[in-house]
């Protein structure tokens, strides 16, 4: 009874940390932040004045009235550019969290809990990754593979995947000695379901703060790919390939700024409310929130 009660415990206690970090204004200010952009993405095609890739306008004209962000050098709104490049810069940087969380967190569970030479194969595969720069390995597998966003979202999951892994396999490694999980084991729980039961709750709430943390770097590598080439390519409309276009022409500063406000503000929001995640999970922080 003291066993089971003991991981009912550890599984809900951070519930109520996350309801109380909630009330940081750093967590309402990336929250708001966050929402507000994805609202726009939902809603573009009604809120935008403009078709992204209408050629409706004089070239490389300043924000006005008519243009609130100015104009590109094909005469296309940049306002209307930038709100349509948060329907592709956030879901292929969520798509590209979520696969690299799976993968990392099977891999890492399977590495910290079975130990041995399965341990030692996939840490290895995983140092093999980290020792490269993630930019420059993420460049040479989609210029294999062939530049557009598909393969920039494969090759960054196969760049991201090990900091799951480590920082499960860490937290497993020390879970796996729990009593609650021994007592499971000892009733003749296959592995699987002890992983699945017991060690899963414990290990979900740091996968989704390193998550929320990650999606940052997401929108930033994948913005880095586009502005290199190797990711969306025109017409589409995308923060980093827009960045790109507006550094040829340096004295028509609205057309690398507002794409570039558009990437900081979505990597400021998940920072914000990955640092609200991990102080809740925290136990060394854990006081403040009470």
């Amino acid at each position: 009874m003291t066993l089971s009660q003991s991981g009912f415990d550890a599984i809900h206690r951070p519930s109520g940390k996350i309801r109380s970090a909630w009330l940081q204004p750093l967590g309402l200010i990336g929250a708001g932040m966050l929402l507000i952009i994805i609202i726009a993405a939902v809603l573009a095609p009604w809120i935008v004045p403009h078709p992204p890739n209408a050629q409706s306008f004089m070239r490389l004209q300043p924000p006005n009235p008519t243009n609130w962000f100015g104009t590109d050098q094909l005469g296309r709104d940049i306002f209307s550019r930038v709100v349509h490049g948060a329907r592709v810069s956030l879901p292929y940087a969520l798509q590209l969290v979520v696969l690299s969380a799976l993968i990392g967190t099977v891999l890492g569970a399977i590495a910290g809990y079975f130990g041995g030479w399965i341990d030692g194969v996939i840490m290895r595969a995983a140092d093999l990754v980290m020792a490269f720069p993630d930019i420059i390995l993420a460049m040479a597998v989609v210029a294999a593979l062939g530049p557009n966003l598909f393969n920039a979202v494969l090759a960054v999951v196969i760049v991201s995947w090990p900091i799951y892994a480590r920082v499960v396999r860490s937290m497993i490694l020390t879970l796996r000695d729990e009593p609650y999980v021994q007592s499971s084991r000892l009733l003749g729980a296959s592995s699987g379901r002890t992983l699945w039961k017991d060690i899963r709750p414990n290990v979900a709430g740091p996968v989704v703060v390193l998550g929320a943390l990650e999606y940052g770097h997401a929108v930033l590598i994948l913005s880095g790919l586009s502005f290199l080439g190797l990711g969306a390519q025109p017409p589409t409309a995308e923060w980093g390939s827009m960045v790109s276009e507006g550094a040829k022409y340096f004295d028509k500063w609205w057309m690398s700024v507002f794409p570039g406000l558009a990437i900081l503000l979505v990597v400021l929001a998940a920072n914000f409310l990955g640092d609200t995640l991990r102080d809740a999970f925290d136990p060394k922080s854990a006081k403040a929130f009470r």
